[in-house]
C-alpha cells in the first residue's frame, strides 16, 4: 500500500543532487536595468546543481546571478571562497518580515575561486 507521506513534493521529483543543509553568507551579483545589484544571502541548502538562499530582498525568477560564497569551517585556519553562476529558478517570500527564499540552480558546478583564477590566466 502506498502512503501519502511517501511521496516525493514536486521540487523533490526535480532533485538530481544531494542536498546539504548549510549556512555560509553568499553575495550576488545580477543585473538590474542598467545597473548591477549586489545582495546579501544566506545559504539555507547546498548541493552541487544549485542552492537555497534566504535573503532580505527578492530576485525575480530567470534572473541570472553571480555567486560568491565564503566557506569557513572550525577544522581550518582557511577559508575557502567559492564562485558560481546561476539562474533563479523560485522565489518564494518566507512571511512577513521574514523575508524571501531564492532557489538558485547552477549550469555548472560551484568552483574553488584559487581554481577558477589560475584557469583564467
Amino acid at each position: 500500500m502506498h502512503r501519502a507521506e511517501d511521496s516525493p513534493t514536486p521540487y523533490q521529483k526535480e532533485r538530481r543532487h544531494r542536498r546539504f543543509d548549510l549556512q555560509f553568507p553568499v553575495c550576488l551579483t545580477f543585473p538590474d536595468g542598467e545597473a548591477v545589484r549586489e545582495l546579501q544571502a544566506i545559504t539555507q541548502n547546498v548541493s552541487v546543481g544549485g542552492l537555497l538562499l534566504s535573503t532580505c530582498d527578492q530576485i525575480p525568477p530567470h534572473t541570472r546571478v553571480s555567486l560568491t560564497i565564503d566557506v569557513r569551517s572550525p577544522w581550518s585556519h582557511r577559508s575557502v571562497r567559492l564562485l558560481g553562476e546561476g539562474e533563479v529558478v523560485r522565489m518564494e517570500v518566507l512571511g512577513p518580515g521574514d523575508g524571501f527564499a531564492i532557489a538558485v540552480e547552477c549550469k555548472r558546478p560551484i568552483t574553488e575561486m584559487e581554481d577558477h583564477l589560475s584557469a583564467a590566466s
